[in-house]
C-alpha cells in the first residue's frame, strides 16, 4: 500500500523533477559470491507474485566490504569505504557530515534519497538533518526496486568483477570499487537514472515489478 500511494503522489514527476534527486545506498560486496538461486515452480504469467517471490537481505557473510554513494542524472558523489558495520553514528559522522551536507551546500536544490534504515531514521540523524535544513524525499519501506541506484550496483559489481586481475583479498576489493566508480561515465548514471517506475508500480497494484 505504501508503494502504492507513493507511485500515486509521484507518477507525474517531471524527468526535471527527478534530475534534482540524489540517489543513495549502501551495499555489501563479497569478495567471492555464491549462486543462493532458489528454484520456484510456476506458471509464465506468475513472475512476480508474492506467492513466488522471496524478499531477502542482499547483506551475506564472508569477507566483504560495505561502501555507501550516491547518484543523480548529473551528479555523483564519493564512494565510502565503511569500516565495519553502518550503525547512526557512522552515518552521521562518515557520510552525512563529511559528504551529504557539502554536496547539498554545492548543489542546494538537490534533495538527498535514503531508504528506511534504522542507521538513517534514527532521532540523532533526523535532528542533524533538521538542524542542517535538509530535507529528504519519502521512500516507501522495503522498495530496491523503485530505487535506480540499484542498476548503478549491478554496473560497479559487473566491472569489478570483469577486472584483468581481480581482487584477491578485502583491501583489493575496496580500491577496485572506488577505481571503477571513479571510471563509469556520468553518461552512463544519468542512462540509468532516466528510467522511475511509478507506472510498473501502479499497475502491479504496489507489489513486485520486473525491476
Amino acid at each position: 500500500q505504501q508503494c502504492h500511494l507513493w507511485a500515486q503522489t509521484h507518477r507525474r514527476w517531471t524527468r526535471q523533477d527527478w534530475q534534482k534527486a540524489l540517489f543513495t545506498d549502501e551495499l555489501r560486496f563479497c569478495l567471492t559470491r555464491g549462486d543462493g538461486r532458489i528454484c520456484v515452480y510456476r506458471r509464465r504469467t506468475e513472475h512476480y507474485t508474492e506467492a513466488c517471490t522471496l524478499e531477502r537481505d542482499r547483506f551475506g557473510g564472508g569477507e566483504s566490504v560495505i561502501v555507501w554513494g550516491g547518484v543523480s542524472q548529473h551528479h555523483r558523489t564519493e564512494l565510502v569505504v565503511i569500516a565495519g558495520n553502518l550503525n547512526v553514528v557512522h552515518y552521521r559522522e562518515d557520510i552525512l557530515l563529511p559528504h551529504v551536507v557539502p554536496f547539498l551546500q554545492a548543489h542546494p536544490d538537490m534533495t538527498p534519497k535514503h531508504d528506511n534504515a534504522t542507521s538513517h531514521t534514527a532521532h540523532s540523524v533526523c535532528y542533524f538533518l533538521q538542524d542542517r535544513n535538509v530535507s529528504v524525499l519519502p521512500w516507501p519501506a522495503k522498495s530496491p526496486d523503485l530505487n535506480p541506484i540499484e542498476h548503478v550496483w549491478d554496473l560497479l559489481d559487473r566491472r569489478v568483477r570483469a577486472r584483468a586481475i581481480p581482487p584477491r583479498n578485502v583491501q583489493e576489493l575496496a580500491g577496485a570499487l572506488v577505481e571503477e566508480w571513479g571510471n563509469i561515465s556520468q553518461q552512463e548514471l544519468a542512462n540509468l537514472m532516466q528510467s522511475m517506475r511509478c507506472t510498473a508500480v501502479l499497475n502491479a497494484a504496489g507489489g513486485h515489478t520486473r525491476f
